[in-house]
């Protein structure tokens, strides 16, 4: 059985930022990276925008290049999946039957993308969006489709509708929800995201159930429950992802929805720590609530703490959720958790394509949505830290730099 000194558990922006943060900190020992694709590791928030547009060639989206990782002395493991954890032997078993033993683990796998539960779900042409061999599938098939189902309104469904109108593809949204982004933003920025959409030729059908997926070899349409059937020969499911996360907790792991970790990024086993997608962490950004975060600020900074905590350097996590969504000419940007806000507040004109929505929770500021406001977005990471208080009025006013009410 190989060892290693700490074995990282998926090879994606957290895999890569721990092995990167522990010889950052002078970590002598043997380092494996594991992960379950051929690639080395790279960036994933690409594939559903630059990537799928033609606008990025892979080799852009390396985190690392094949150099450094020999350079470092990390060992790549690529083409393997974790399926079980021994946490009194200290190892890792591989789907194809091997066992790798580890001083230190670092569970990384991130989750796996839903997929329908409908008839249909698993047609050719029915597509979601995480790796590169997801999005390559999507290309080699693009010059034989001129209608795309894009199933789900979140950031990487309406991405994807983006890039693929641009593409000249007739493109549909379907949101089961009242609006696009419901989950993760106030409405003022769903409906502007909607108007925006429709304006480039998108059709944005909200509150819609999807029964199944028509076709006999490959899709030819999708059935609503109402009983319409859309045309499509591709649909696209962004329904949100699932944490890779049962070898853990079939190994005695505390957690549910991810694996429960503490500030310094440790599960309930010895020698085990988890980051990233998969993590669920009390947050004091989402009032001290445990949740995952899908991001890559999340992966790099839980990968940096716990890197340093292997080393012996004390560290906590404990910053501020940050994300991004590039869509047409849209440059969103956003800090702090708008979770349970009960106030929402538009600075700047939507109309003019460059303005902010701050978000208030019992009158102190908690996140902001800034929408080609890159001033906006720098400074209002300070009042998103310090949940300031600030008269509205103030907050509104555009003119007024978010800098002088800190």
């Amino acid at each position: 059985m190989s060892r290693y000194d700490v074995l990282i558990v998926g090879a994606g922006h957290a895999g890569a930022q721990a092995a990167i943060a522990l010889r950052q900190n002078k970590f002598a020992g043997s380092i494996a990276l594991l992960g379950d694709e051929p690639e080395f590791p790279y960036e994933r928030p690409p594939l559903s925008k630059e990537y799928l547009a033609g606008d990025k060639p892979f080799e852009r989206l390396l985190i690392r290049n094949a150099a450094f990782w020999e350079e470092r002395e990390v060992t790549l493991l690529p083409n393997r999946t974790a399926v079980r954890v021994d946490p009194i032997a200290h190892g890792v078993g591989t789907a194809d039957g091997d066992m790798i033993g580890y001083g230190q683990l670092v569970w990384a796998a991130g989750g796996k993308p839903r997929r329908l539960a409908c008839a249909g779900g698993d047609l050719v042409g029915v597509h979601t969006v995480r790796t590169r061999a997801d999005v390559d599938r999507m290309i080699a098939e693009l010059p034989d489709v001129a209608r795309v189902a894009v199933i789900g309104g979140g950031y990487i469904g309406l991405e994807a509708a983006a890039v693929l109108a641009k593409l000249g593809r007739q493109v549909v949204v379907l949101e089961a929800l009242d609006r696009v982004l419901a989950r993760v933003a106030g409405e003022p920025l769903s409906r502007f995201f909607e108007d925006e959409h429709r304006a480039h030729g998108v059709e944005i059908r909200l509150g819609v159930a999807v029964e199944s997926i028509e076709g006999a070899d490959r899709v030819t349409g999708v059935r609503l429950a109402d009983g319409e059937v859309l045309p499509a020969e591709m649909a696209i499911v962004g329904i949100g992802i699932d944490p890779a996360v049962a070898p853990l907790l079939d190994a005695g792991a505390n957690g549910g929805n991810g694996v429960l970790v503490d500030a310094q990024c440790r599960t309930s086993l010895a020698d085990i720590f988890a980051v990233g997608d998969c993590a669920l962490h009390a947050n004091r950004f989402a009032g001290d609530r445990c949740i995952r975060l899908e991001s890559v600020q999340n992966a790099n900074d839980q990968a940096t703490v716990a890197a340093k905590t292997i080393f012996g350097i004390e560290a906590a996590y404990d910053a501020v959720p940050w994300f991004w969504s590039n869509q047409y000419d849209l440059k969103l940007q956003t800090v702090g958790l708008a979770t349970d806000h009960d106030a929402a507040l538009v600075r700047g004109d939507p109309a003019a394509h460059s303005f902010s929505v701050i978000y208030l929770r019992e009158g102190r500021v908690i996140a902001l949505d800034c929408v080609n406001a890159t001033r906006d977005y720098v400074q209002g990471r300070k009042l998103v830290l310090e949940g300031a208080v600030i008269d509205p009025a103030l907050l509104a006013d555009a003119a007024t730099p978010l800098k002088d009410l800190a």
